[in-house]
């Protein structure tokens, strides 16, 4: 739960407001509402939080992997160089996709190392305000939280540039980080392929997959990278051992070329399938998605979208993918919802704050079977002054997003 202090004109009183919480809210932030200004933090007094004791059930999803601080522009069109002001938000692709399970429902904890530093403080506040259970996210002292920053230029140019040296947290993971418990009785195991990249990350990820043994629903997100590997081969050569070890696999079309060597996105689902899958996403940008099994093949069109922001629209994606894939429906409607997800974010400022609930998602089907364009009114209030262009709020021009394949997510 998101408590609220008024600090209105200067002053900081002992006021909480529990009843406007907002989703798009984070720790750490003042928000204008009912005419006051409040700053938000975690309650950490209810019972049942993830400080308190782990869900009875066990968790619906466990993600590893990145974590950290997004800095984001609040200006669009222009470059970091002429960008006055910045939100900061809740970052990192193992982060995203936990808290959009969450925002379903799901019961979800994420795995990962960040930097005993404000910025940490600031990570874990922002997972438990969240619904993301933060107990196996732990410091390491002499390493900073890796903050990334971005610029925005839609409807599909949105470079990323990563601090993560002299090393990051997330890639000190050790075997001992993943308990064999909670590696096995997680209903969904979601793993990136970026954690690959480095030691000792990379063993504690094989010593995972072992105490799995590839129960189902064991997820890698191929999540390639190229600024966290000397060269595409290097890469190419963890993901294909990765492959066998998991069950499903996601990831756009370069992503997949680099896992298995084929950019056609029929025979690239098929190599994938011949690693021992069960399910193999390709995420194919404007021209939707494929899902294929050995038995079943699906294909989505995209969801129009005014695109704001494509960065971490391929990890609501992957959040509603475990959300449909848990609940037991058919592919298609998996698919089709997880990729109205992604739209969603597409159309919003920021990542973490911005995964939709499930309502959100089935309105948004509901808006594109009427052949609506999908848009958030609401980011114009986060952005600031000019696009670059004279004009003011979101640059928003009319694009397709389906998801990380168009646009790459953070």
């Amino acid at each position: 739960m998101l408590r609220y202090h008024d600090v209105s004109m200067s002053r900081h009183t002992d006021e909480v407001l529990t009843s406007i919480s907002n989703v798009r809210d984070a720790p750490g932030q003042r928000v204008e509402k009912a005419g006051r200004t409040w700053e938000v933090d975690v309650d950490t007094s209810s019972t049942g939080t993830p400080a308190d004791a782990p869900p009875a059930a066990g968790y619906d999803i466990v993600t590893v992997g990145r974590a950290g601080v997004d800095i984001y522009p609040l200006q669009v069109g222009v470059g970091l160089e002429d960008v006055r002001t910045f939100g900061k938000f809740l970052g990192g692709t193992a982060a995203n996709v936990a808290v959009a399970a969450a925002r379903h429902g799901l019961r979800a904890a994420l795995v990962s190392r960040t930097g005993d530093d404000p910025f940490g403080r600031f990570v874990h506040a922002a997972l438990r305000g969240l619904g993301v259970d933060d107990r196996f996210v732990t410091p390491v002292a002499d390493l900073p939280t890796p903050v990334t920053f971005c610029e925005i230029f839609p409807p599909d140019d949105f470079p990323l540039y990563f601090y993560r040296r002299p090393a990051a947290p997330d890639m000190q993971l050790t075997a001992d980080h993943l308990p064999g418990a909670l590696v096995r009785d997680a209903r969904v195991f979601w793993t990136t392929g970026s954690a690959l990249s480095e030691e000792p990350s990379r063993s504690a990820h094989h010593s995972a997959w072992a105490a799995r043994a590839r129960r189902p629903l064991t997820i890698l997100d191929l999540d390639y990278r190229p600024m966290f590997w000397p060269d595409r081969g290097a890469a190419r050569e963890q993901l294909s051992a990765a492959l066998e070890h998991v069950t499903v696999a996601v990831g756009n079309l370069d992503e997949c070329y680099t896992a298995v060597g084929q950019r056609d996105p029929h025979r690239a689902a098929d190599a994938l399938l011949d690693r021992g899958l069960d399910l193999a996403v390709v995420k194919q940008g404007p021209r939707g998605v494929l899902a294929c099994t050995r038995d079943e093949v699906v294909e989505v069109p995209p969801i129009p979208v005014e695109v704001v922001n494509g960065l971490g629209a391929g990890d609501a994606f992957g959040g509603a993918l475990c959300k449909g894939l848990l609940t037991g429906w058919p592919l298609e409607r998996v698919v089709r919802f997880a990729n109205a997800a992604g739209a969603i974010v597409a159309s919003r400022l920021e990542c973490s704050t911005a995964m939709p609930r499930t309502d959100e998602v089935e309105a948004a089907l509901a808006a594109a079977r009427e052949g609506r364009v999908v848009r958030d009114s609401r980011s114009a209030a986060l952005l600031d002054g000019s696009d670059g262009a004279g004009g003011a709020g979101p640059a928003g021009v009319a694009g397709l997003a389906a998801a990380r394949g168009e646009a790459v997510d953070a």
